[in-house]
């Protein structure tokens, strides 16, 4: 998915939101800014917004010194994830579909992303999570879907934010374990979910566990290690989670399972739905109304 004009203002109010959490030092936030907004000039809008944001984010990084802006909100919706976790485990198991239910939590999961809105708070998430069970979902994607897991080989789950990842693992758990591999970013950027955030909440005891080796927030696959890059062409079925993993891997394959909300309308009229919809879809289809 290529960069559109409205995902400039998006990236700069994510360097706000960045800078403001690590200082108060208003001399310092206007010169990152006005670092950051020279990108801009220079910018191929054929890349996608995650390409975008991996230069952007090293930037406050190198400016400001400090590795994880965003740990302390990572902590923190990991920690309000695994309160949830044993209830909404025992929703998924006393459902009459454990396997549909566990993709409508982990899709509603995506909704702590706080690259496109920084006021997520434990309502919004709490809110989702119940309309979740009863919004709409593609059935004909989802049994496609159930198809591909039962024929898969070797299944790639592409992680995407912390606090996300917990309901990532109710679905994990309804998979074939011995065929999963779960993958988290290679290093900090924004809130998603590092090496770290899969051990403290439990995926690197269930499935085996990798990092892509890389800091951008999505999966960029020439960015990616080659060991990365191996187990994806590897894989016969990549479940990817989130919007930063759509947005760049949309043009890549039919093996690809696509699980997110469209939570900026630039991404809504890119897959031709409305924003907050639960999708489930494969090798980056335009949605069906």
């Amino acid at each position: 998915m290529r960069t559109y004009l409205d995902c400039i203002p998006c990236a700069i109010r994510q360097v706000l939101d960045s800078v403001r959490m690590i200082t108060d030092d208003e001399t310092l936030q206007t010169e990152i800014v006005q670092e950051v907004l020279g990108l801009w000039r220079e910018v191929d809008m054929h890349e996608s917004p995650p390409a975008m944001a991996q230069k952007v984010h090293r930037i406050v990084r190198q400016r400001t010194g400090v590795a994880d802006p965003y740990l302390e909100v990572k902590n923190r919706f990991n920690a309000l994830a695994m309160e949830m976790y044993p209830e909404l485990k025992e929703t998924v198991i006393e459902s009459n579909d454990p396997v549909e239910t566990a993709v409508r939590l982990a899709i509603a999961g995506n909704i702590i992303d706080f690259g496109v809105n920084a006021a997520v708070d434990e309502g919004l998430v709490e809110q989702t999570i119940a309309r979740s069970l009863t919004d709409p979902l593609d059935r004909e994607a989802l049994a496609d879907f159930k198809d591909a897991v039962a024929a898969a080989q070797e299944i790639l789950y592409l992680g995407d934010n912390t606090g996300e990842i917990v309901f990532d693992r109710l679905l994990v758990e309804q998979l074939p374990l011995e065929k999963v591999t779960f993958a988290v970013r290679g290093a900090p950027i924004l809130n998603d979910a590092v090496m770290a955030d899969a051990e403290a909440v439990g995926l690197t005891d269930l499935v085996e566990v990798i990092d892509n080796g890389t800091d951008a927030p999505g999966t960029i696959l020439e960015s990616c290690s080659a060991s990365f890059q191996r187990r994806f062409e590897r894989a016969d079925l990549v479940i990817s989670k989130g919007q930063g993993n759509f947005e760049t891997l949309s043009d890549t394959d039919e093996k690809i399972f696509f699980l997110l909300r469209p939570k900026c309308a630039v991404l809504a009229r890119h897959l031709n739905c409305d924003m907050g919809r639960q999708i489930i879809t494969r090798g980056g289809r335009l949605i069906r109304n």
